[in-house]
C-alpha cells in the first residue's frame, strides 16, 4: 500500500470506530492507531488533517451526500462506506489538496479493502455523483465555515 494510502486507511479506521462509538474520543482513537501503525511524522500529519478535517464537518458532507446522491439514503449505507465517502468527499469538495480522479480512486481502494464485494462500485457511483456538484458543493460548504468562523468572533 502506498505511503498516503495507509494514511487515509489509519484516518478511515479512526473515523469508523468514532462514529460506531459514541464515547470513543477521537484523539485517543488517533493516538493507538499511531503506535499500531508506523507512520512518518508527515504521514501521520496527513492523517490527523483527514480526521479533523472530516469530524467537524461530518453533518455537513452527510447531508449534502443526501442531497446529491438521494437514491442512496444515508442511513442505509454501512458505516465504512459512509465514511470512505466522508474523506474522499472531503479530500475534492473542501480540501481541494488532492485531485479529484485520486480521491475516488483513493475510496475505491479503500472500499475494496474495508467495504463489501458491492462496495467498490457503490463508492464510486456515488462520488460519480457528487462530482458533478463539486464547485457547488465546495461554495457551500465555504460559506458554512466563513459563517461559523463569524459567530465565533
Amino acid at each position: 500500500m502506498k505511503p498516503r494510502s495507509r494514511a487515509r486507511s489509519l484516518a478511515l479506521q479512526v473515523l469508523y470506530e468514532t462514529d460506531i462509538a459514541n464515547n470513543h474520543l477521537p484523539t485517543d482513537v488517533l493516538k493507538t492507531r499511531l503506535e499500531e501503525t508506523a507512520l512518518s511524522d508527515d504521514l501521520a500529519d496527513f492523517a490527523r488533517k483527514i480526521i479533523f478535517g472530516v469530524l467537524p464537518l461530518t453533518q455537513d458532507l452527510d447531508q449534502l451526500i443526501a442531497k446529491y446522491a438521494p437514491e442512496w439514503p444515508l442511513d442505509q449505507i454501512a458505516a465504512i462506506d459512509r465514511n470512505i465517502l466522508r474523506i474522499a468527499f472531503w479530500e475534492f469538495a473542501v480540501s481541494r489538496e488532492t485531485p479529484v480522479k485520486v480521491a475516488i480512486n483513493e475510496a475505491v481502494e479503500l472500499a475494496k479493502l474495508y467495504g463489501s464485494d458491492s462496495a467498490p462500485r457503490f463508492i464510486n457511483g456515488v462520488l460519480g455523483t457528487l462530482v458533478e456538484h463539486e464547485h457547488e458543493i465546495h461554495q457551500i460548504i465555504k460559506n458554512r465555515l466563513a459563517h461559523e468562523a463569524d459567530m465565533e468572533k
